[in-house]
């Protein structure tokens, strides 16, 4: 199996899609690792595939787990640490990195960013419901979280991913470092431990050398979409949830998203 290194590129859509949000991810220095080698992987937000780098901060994060070989063991770190994830790798196969951050608020001062966010992310029916709940344009604030995924192969690679707990998460039904997904990647899309039917996912496409590309998908009934991959490619899926809030003082949110990213690689 190729080792995969990621890095940096510039966007370019396949669709006219302007990015409003940022995300939130696991990126791996390397996908797939050698018996007894060392996880190392960066927390990013950004956009498009490119993004900031986080430091390891246990005050900034909820949950920060690796599930390797059917054990779940935290990150181990110490503040300030960057990479955040750089750990030797406990066992041969299938690891997958979980993140959970702690809740932030966002309080949107032009109203046309939130309209923007909304269409991008095909929130449909939600600024008929914010002007019907009587919300303002300005001033008001949503709360939002982030639960990330990261599938990384030691030595052989074997083994699946699967729910972790996560309220929205993402969960691959192949393992690209070991199945045949010439045919695509499988993935469904959860919410409170129930497939989301209908749910955008944006898929962001890293060549190993070149340009970003994007990609819109939609999720069938059961939460499922095959999504389409290339030999010598990372990945960032990404699903966001909207639900209402009700506010029960002037400052509360009136909104919260609940992002869920998955990152991997397809051998070469």
């Amino acid at each position: 199996m190729s080792f995969f290194k990621t890095v940096g590129a510039i966007a370019l859509t396949l669709l006219p899609v302007t990015a409003t949000a940022h995300e939130f991810w696991i990126d791996p220095v390397e996908y797939a690792v050698p018996s007894g080698g060392t996880l190392v992987a960066t927390l990013r937000v950004g956009e498009n595939f490119a993004g900031a780098e986080q430091s390891y901060l246990d005050r900034n994060f909820v949950r920060f787990d690796m599930q390797c070989g059917g054990m779940v063991d935290p990150v181990p770190g110490r503040a300030g640490d960057r990479p955040a994830l750089n750990v030797a790798a406990p066992w041969d196969g299938l690891c997958v990195i979980i993140h959970q951050t702690k809740d932030y608020t966002l309080t949107y001062s032009v109203w046309q960013k939130f309209v923007n966010f909304v269409e991008h992310k095909d929130f449909e029916g939600v600024l008929d419901e914010h002007a019907a709940r009587g919300l303002p344009e300005t001033g008001f604030i949503e709360l939002y979280s982030r639960y990330a995924k990261s599938l990384i192969a030691v030595g052989d690679g074997a083994g699946s991913d699967a729910e972790v707990g996560l309220v929205t998460e993402i969960v691959a039904e192949a393992n690209p470092y070991t199945d045949d997904i010439s045919g695509g990647f499988p993935i469904r899309v959860l919410y409170n431990g129930a497939p989301r039917a209908d749910a955008q996912v944006e898929l962001f496409a890293r060549p190993p050398s070149g340009e970003v590309e994007v990609s819109l998908h939609r999720t069938d009934a059961d939460g499922r979409v095959t999504l389409p991959v290339q030999p010598g490619y990372s990945y960032l899926a990404d699903a966001v949830v909207l639900r209402p809030m009700e506010p029960q003082a002037e400052k509360d949110p009136v909104w919260e998203s609940l992002w869920a990213s998955l990152t991997f690689a397809v051998p070469e």
